[in-house]
This record gives C-alpha cells, sequence and structure tokens, in this order.
C-alpha cells in the first residue's frame, strides 16, 4: 500500500468515524476523534449537503482505510466477490476479513492492521507450516496461522503469552500459549463488527 504519512487521526475526522487505526491509542482518552469529531480543516465543522454518490464514495474510503487496502486491490475484491455466489457485498467483506494481516490482528497479534502487515511483511509468520510474507493472503477455513518457532521468544510474543486473550471473533480460534491460531469456518455477515455499509459500495461500483 502506499505510504500515508500525514496523521492516521485525519482519516478517522475525514470519514466521521472511529476507524481503529492505532490501536489502543484508539480506546483511551487520547484519541484525537473523541477531540475533534469534525472534518479536517478550516471548514471542517461546516455542515455540507452530500449527494448520494457522495455517501457512497465516502462508504468505500472508509472501508478501504479500515482494512488499509488501495484502489485497485480494492476493485479486485469487489470483482471477485461479484463472481461468486451470494450476495457481493457480504462476500467482499469476507474477502477483505480473510486477509492475512487482519486475520493476525483480529487474532490479537498486531495491535492493529497496520501493524499486522508489517509483521506480516517481516515473515514472523506460517500458514500451514509455510512461511507467508503477503498480506493480501486470502486464508481458507481449516488453515493454521502460526508465530514461527524462531520468533516465539522475542518480547513482543512472549508479553501476548501471558496478555488476556479479547473477544474472538467466532470464525477464528487462538492458544496464546502456543501462538498459534486457526481459521475454524468462513466470516459471515454477522461476525463482521466493523459498521460498514456494504450495499453502497456495492452501487457505487455497478453504475
Amino acid at each position: 500500500m502506499a505510504t500515508y504519512r500525514d496523521s492516521k487521526c485525519r482519516l478517522c475526522r475525514r470519514e466521521g468515524a472511529k476507524l481503529f487505526l492505532k490501536g489502543d491509542r484508539c480506546y483511551s482518552s487520547k484519541c484525537a476523534f473523541e477531540k475533534r469529531p469534525t472534518a479536517p480543516g478550516a471548514h471542517g465543522a461546516a455542515r455540507k449537503k452530500v449527494s448520494e454518490y457522495g455517501l457512497q464514495l465516502r462508504e468505500k474510503q472508509k472501508t478501504k482505510r479500515i482494512y488499509g487496502v488501495q484502489e485497485g486491490q480494492f476493485r479486485r475484491y469487489y470483482e471477485m466477490a461479484d463472481r461468486m455466489k451470494g450476495i457481493t457485498g457480504e462476500n467482499m467483506l469476507s474477502l477483505l476479513e480473510r486477509r492475512l494481516d487482519n486475520v493476525v490482528f483480529r487474532m490479537g497479534l498486531g495491535g492493529s492492521r497496520a501493524q499486522a502487515r508489517q509483521l506480516v511483511n517481516h515473515a514472523h509468520f506460517s500458514v500451514n507450516g509455510r512461511t507467508v510474507n503477503i498480506p493480501s493472503y486470502i486464508v481458507k477455513a481449516g488453515d493454521v496461522i502460526a508465530v514461527k518457532e524462531n520468533r516465539k521468544k522475542d518480547k513482543y510474543y512472549e508479553q501476548i503469552k501471558t496478555s488476556k486473550v479479547g473477544n474472538m471473533p467466532k470464525w477464528l480460534e487462538f492458544d496464546p500459549e502456543k501462538l498459534e491460531g486457526k481459521v475454524i469456518a468462513l466470516p459471515a455477515r454477522e461476525d463482521i463488527d466493523s459498521q460498514i455499509a456494504e450495499h453502497m459500495i456495492v452501487e457505487l461500483y455497478s453504475k
């Protein structure tokens, strides 16, 4: 993904929603969106009438920023979802959730998706015993994701072993002692907690 060098908190303010891009900071009183929930810029607080297209565009941008993907990648996920059986919008979200960087984040092995992406890039994980350093790798039901043996003694992972496991999605399971997780099912729409109106994205791309 192209490097975004400005404050990530500006992205939350631009989209008018907390995107949880900075891990624990997003849950603390230091969250910039909590202090200034208006759009960035001199006229951010001004009320503007937004067209239907504008709402659809903002929903797409918000979703891209949550998962950290570029326009070309995002479009390909939509096209893949459109070819699959079922509801296109739900298929698209399922594909995004099954990205390896997102799975690592959901298992609590990364404080944010950006951190999880960096860990994957640095070859910290294996899938079914094979090293995978591609954040966009799509996992399947039954896949086992584990921290590689040569990384398990890192201080970062030692802390995870002793930390309390958060709310794990129903489609994943994780053993903090082994630093190993498994995809027990494909994520359904009700398993995805992100506040996304996927039908608006489908309508945008369908024009």
